[in-house]
């Protein structure tokens, strides 16, 4: 057990294996059969709902097109809830701005913990003017959600609802 809580306090991504798994994973560029853009507006997504088929891979192409950083993150709501604190971090630790990334300071600090490099693959996080991408395969049911967890955005329904057709 002590070896259990080691490693989820020191690769916090091992505790992030199984829930990633039950939300899908990370497609392969080769199987993409749709490619999606998501444009973030400062607490919305356009659009506003995603229809999506078991098994099926998509491309997001992720704009933010707001003037605040923004991020894409597909979870289930408890996901959403658990991964607020990382983010609440970056923010105490000057790296998430209301308007930019510091993408310096976020690899000097991932090195000291790695959950300070927000690089998980199910999400981007963008400054104002940034383009980001990802690929997805919805290979399970889960009832999930792409939202924003930068702090206050989630609270205020930054959320886009993925709906399994």
């Amino acid at each position: 057990m002590r070896f259990v809580i080691i490693l989820i306090l020191l690769f916090p991504s091992f505790a992030l294996a199984g829930p990633m798994k039950m939300i899908g994973e990370k497609g392969k560029p080769s199987e993409v059969t749709r490619t999606i853009t998501i444009k973030m507006h400062d607490n919305y997504y356009e659009p506003a709902e995603i229809n999506v088929k078991k098994d099926e891979t998509i491309k997001f192409i992720v704009l933010n097109v707001g003037e605040l950083v923004h991020e894409f993150n597909i979870a289930t709501k408890e996901m959403h809830i658990k991964h607020q604190p990382e983010m609440m971090m970056l923010v105490e630790n000057e790296i998430l701005l209301s308007d930019k990334v510091d993408k310096d300071k976020m690899k000097q600090m991932a090195k000291k913990n790695p959950s300070m490099g927000h690089s998980h693959s199910n999400s981007v996080l963008l400054s104002p003017g940034e383009k980001g991408e990802l690929v997805w395969k919805f290979s399970n049911k889960a009832k999930i959600e792409a939202a924003c967890n930068v702090p206050g955005h989630y609270e205020v329904g930054m959320i886009a609802k993925i709906k399994e057709i």
